[in-house]
């Protein structure tokens, strides 16, 4: 390989790295996330993978509490937030989810006898986790959070998952709760 050729893999890979964060992802349908089809298909995948693991004991334990978010919605409270206080809890819901089910895998990686079916979910769950980032982002997600929403907001709300049906409940939950919520006010706002 001469000086100036590089694999076609690490062109995309640099390509990839360079795009920030906040710009729509190119190529991606525009607000795909609006169509309830689409995170009805992500909350079946979380709602199959938690009644799975419902009737496992010590192959799906995780070993350790892994925080979580908490993902109890007072609807009144939320009604009254700011769009990006809205976005923000969202995001960082998403990055304590995707970081627990990364977690998740190294348990199940590291284990003597991992369950196949259960690394098919987690494996999944981390597809899902980040098809869904990569859908906000194309909805405008981030730009919705303003430095001062990002600097007063509150602590974000956790608890500890230590077996893998915890896990996924939370996934599942926080899909049903607070992202469809966001979800669906963000579309909203868009159509008017």
């Amino acid at each position: 390989m001469g000086v100036h050729e590089c694999p076609a893999w690490l062109w995309l890979l640099l390509s990839l790295l360079s795009f920030p964060l906040g710009l729509p992802v190119p190529g991606a349908p525009p607000r795909l996330i609006c169509d309830s089809r689409v995170l009805e298909r992500y909350l079946l995948e979380a709602k199959e993978a938690e009644n799975v693991t419902m009737g496992c004991s010590e192959s799906c334990s995780l070993n350790e509490n892994i925080t979580v978010p908490d993902t109890k919605v007072n609807f009144y409270a939320w009604k009254r937030m700011e769009v990006g206080q809205q976005a923000l809890e969202v995001w960082q819901g998403l990055a304590l989810l995707s970081e627990a089910v990364l977690r998740g895998q190294a348990v199940l990686a590291n284990s003597s006898q991992p369950c196949k079916p259960l690394q098919l979910h987690v494996d999944k769950a981390i597809s899902g986790l980040r098809s869904i980032t990569t859908l906000l982002r194309v909805l405008g997600a981030q730009e919705a959070i303003s430095l001062p929403d990002a600097a007063s907001a509150a602590p974000l709300r956790t608890i500890t998952a230590d077996t893998f049906c915890k896990l996924f409940r939370v996934y599942s939950n926080f899909l049903r709760g607070k992202l469809k919520l966001y979800t669906g006010e963000a579309c909203r706002r868009g159509d008017r």
